[in-house]
């Protein structure tokens, strides 16, 4: 009588050089995991985190791979693994008072986001 996740078909989409700290993706990419491809695109367009925007392209992309590629309908995939990876960071300097320099760090990540189907097994 339970729900079983028979995850025989994974898709998955990834963008790289993403110039997002890996925390404040964490911070998004944590609210859709396991959750349902509907719910996860409506928890994306009205969280106010700037990380949102990236990360529902990937999800998209991901959906779109799993129809293109292996025609599976979108409204039964659901957010089954979500990675986020430190990448490159890019240094620089900022002059300060007294000839001094100030070190300044952009932080970069990698999202990867995988996709699959549910479907109901009898117990």
């Amino acid at each position: 009588m339970g729900t079983h996740v028979n995850s025989k078909e994974k898709v998955s989409a990834s963008l790289k050089y993403i110039d997002i700290s890996v925390e404040k993706a964490r911070r998004v990419v944590n609210q859709i995991r396991g959750r349902s491809y509907e719910q996860a695109l409506i928890l994306l367009e009205f969280m106010p985190y700037r990380a949102c925007q990236k990360i529902l392209k990937v999800l998209s992309s991901a959906a779109a791979n799993a129809n293109h590629n292996l025609g599976l309908n979108k409204s039964d995939l659901f957010v089954s693994e979500v990675k986020v990876d430190k990448s490159n960071t890019l240094k620089r300097f900022r002059p300060r008072a007294q000839g001094r320099g100030y070190p300044i760090r952009r932080t970069n990540c990698h999202i990867s986001i995988t996709v699959s189907t549910k479907t109901t097994l009898p117990d």
